[in-house]
C-alpha cells in the first residue's frame, strides 16, 4: 500500500514538472497554451484507463515531440507543406513498438492534435492526418516483413488523399500538386521513417518487435540456438517442440503468438551449463541423479533458472526474453526430488520451500503459457499409454494442479482462456502421440517370408509414411 501511494505521487509530481516545462516553452515560443494540458491529459489516460508505466508515457512523448520538432522544421526551413509530414510513422511505430491498437489510436490522434495546435493547421488537416495515421497503424500490425510496412504506408497514403478528395470533391490541377500528391508522398515517407527509426527505437525503448522476433527464431544466425543444438540436443528439440505447443495454445486466446514461441526456445538454456543431468539429454548415459543426494539434485535443478539469466545477460538477450527464463516454473515445487528426499531423509528436516522455484510466477499471458506448455509437455512425455484421454486427462490434472498452487495468481488468464488452452494442449499433445497401427506378419508364399524385398516389415507401408 505504501508502494502505491509513493508511486502514485511521484507520478503526480512528474507531471506538475511536465506541465510547468511545457507551459514555460510554450509561453516563449509562442505557442498554443493547450498544448502542455493536452499533454498532461493524455498522460493522465494512459496512466489511470490503461495502465500504462511511466517509461512507456514517456517513450510515447518521444516520439510526438520528434515528430513536432521535425514538421515544425520541415515547413520553416524546407518551405515544404505540412501535407508532407509524415504524422502516420508516429502510429505505426507505437503499433510496431508496443503491439497495442488503442495505444497506436491515441497516438494517431495526439500527434495529428499536436501539430494542428503547434503549426496552427486546420480541423479539416487535423482529420486527414489522423485517419492516416489509423489507416497506417491498422495496416502495420502483425507485420513480419519490410514489404508489409511499405503497403501500409502506401495505403495511409491512399486514404489522405482520399480524404482531402473527400474535401474537395473536384480535380483540378491544384487539388492533385496541393493536396493529394504531397498525401500520397507523406505516406512513402512514413514508410521509410518507420523501417529507418525502428530498431534505434527498438533499442532505446528496449522493447522487442515482430522483426527481432523473427531474426531470435532463425536457428542457423543465432549463436545460442546453435549452441543449444549441439551441447544440449534433448533440451533443443523439447524446446521447439514446446514452441510449436505454446504457440497454438497463444493463437487460441490472442495472445502473442509470436512472442511465447520465441520465449520458448530461449527458456531453457540455462541447461547449458550441466546439460547431462537433464533427462532429456540423457539418451546414451545413465541419470546422473541416481548417485547424488536429492539435496544435490534440487541444488542442480534450481540453478538451471538462474544460470540461464546470466546467459541471457551475457549474450545481451532482450528483458522479455529473460522473463520467460525467470518465470517458466514459477514457484512450482520440485515434486520427484522433494518426495524422494521425504524418503531418504528425516522427514521434519526436509522444507517444501527448499524444493521450490525462486519464481517469479508468471506475470503475463505468455510466460504463463510457456510454464503449463512445458508441464505438460514433459508429464505427457512420460505416460505409458499415449491415449486421448489419457492426455486430456493429465493436461486437465497439471493445469488444475498449477492453478489451485497459486502459479496462475500473477498472471491475467481468465478461466475461459484456460479451459481453450488446455483444449489446445490436450489436441496438440495426441497429434505429436499418436498411436500406430500394428501391422500383422505375411504369411510366407513361396520360400520367402513375407519381405518381398528383404526389407523391414512396415518398409513398404504407404500408411507408415504417411505419419499415420
Amino acid at each position: 500500500m505504501a508502494d502505491i501511494k509513493s508511486n502514485k505521487k511521484e507520478n503526480i509530481i512528474m507531471a506538475a514538472w511536465i506541465f510547468a516545462a511545457l507551459l514555460f516553452y510554450c509561453l516563449a515560443g509562442g505557442f498554443s497554451l493547450m498544448i502542455p494540458l493536452l499533454l498532461v491529459f493524455y498522460g493522465c489516460y494512459l496512466a489511470m484507463f490503461r495502465g500504462v508505466q511511466r517509461k512507456r508515457f514517456l517513450h510515447c512523448g518521444l516520439l510526438l515531440v520528434l515528430l513536432t520538432a521535425s514538421g515544425q522544421a520541415m515547413m520553416e526551413y524546407a518551405h515544404l507543406s505540412a501535407y508532407y509530414i509524415p504524422v502516420a510513422s508516429v502510429a505505426m511505430l507505437a503499433m510496431l513498438l508496443f503491439n497495442d491498437f488503442q495505444l497506436a489510436f491515441s497516438m494517431a490522434f495526439m500527434a495529428s492534435a499536436l501539430l494542428s495546435l503547434v503549426l496552427g493547421l486546420s480541423l479539416q488537416v487535423c482529420l486527414i492526418m489522423f485517419i492516416g495515421g489509423l489507416a497506417g497503424s491498422y495496416m502495420v500490425r502483425q507485420a513480419r516483413t519490410r514489404g508489409k510496412v511499405l503497403a501500409a504506408g502506401l495505403i495511409a497514403g491512399g486514404i489522405q488523399a482520399f480524404a482531402f478528395f473527400l474535401e474537395h470533391p473536384y480535380l483540378s490541377r491544384e487539388v492533385f500538386y496541393d493536396g493529394i500528391r504531397p498525401l500520397l508522398i507523406s505516406g512513402i515517407i512514413s514508410a521509410a521513417v518507420v523501417m529507418v527509426t525502428l530498431k534505434i527505437f527498438e533499442s532505446l525503448f528496449g522493447e522487442l518487435t515482430h522483426f527481432s522476433l523473427l531474426e531470435l527464431s532463425d536457428a542457423l544466425t543465432q549463436p545460442l540456438l546453435k549452441r543449444l543444438a549441439l551441447e544440449a540436443p534433448g533440451t533443443y528439440h523439447h524446446s521447439l517442440v514446446l514452441s510449436n505447443l505454446a504457440g497454438a495454445a497463444a493463437d487460441a486466446i490472442g495472445a502473442n503468438a509470436l512472442l511465447v514461441r520465441v520465449g520458448a526456445y530461449y527458456h531453457d538454456i540455462g541447461k547449458l551449463v550441466k546439460p547431462e543431468y537433464f533427462n532429456e539429454n540423457q539418451m546414451m548415459t545413465d541419470n546422473k541423479h541416481d548417485s547424488l543426494e536429492p539435496s544435490m539434485s534440487r541444488l542442480v535443478i534450481l540453478n538451471h533458472v538462474k544460470e540461464g539469466v546470466e546467459i541471457a545477460n551475457r549474450y545481451k538477450l532482450n528483458p522479455r526474453l529473460i522473463e520467460f527464463i525467470q518465470e517458466h516454473h514459477g514457484t512450482s515445487l520440485i515434486y520427484y526430488f522433494y518426495q524422494k528426499a521425504l524418503t531418504e531423509d528425516d522427514t521434519d528436516s526436509v522444507l517444501e520451500e527448499n524444493y521450490r522455484y525462486p519464481g517469479p510466477k508468471p506475470q503475463t499471458r505468455e510466460a504463463a503459457i510457456i510454464m503449463l506448455a512445458d508441464s505438460v509437455e514433459g508429464a505427457t512425455r512420460a505416460l505409458d499409454e499415449h491415449t486421448p484421454v489419457r492426455i486430456s486427462e493429465l493436461v486437465r490434472k497439471i493445469i488444475n494442479n498449477k492453478f489451485i498452487d497459486g502459479q496462475l495468481d500473477a498472471c491475467n488468464l481468465t478461466l475461459r482462456e484456460i479451459e481453450a488452452i488446455s483444449g489446445v494442449f490436450a489436441r496438440e499433445l495426441a497429434a505429436m502421440y499418436h498411436a500406430r497401427v500394428k501391422y500383422p506378419h505375411a504369411k510366407k508364399t513361396n520360400g520367402h517370408h513375407g519381405k518381398p524385398f528383404g526389407g523391414d516389415d512396415h518398409a513398404d507401408a504407404p500408411e507408415d509414411h504417411a505419419g499415420r
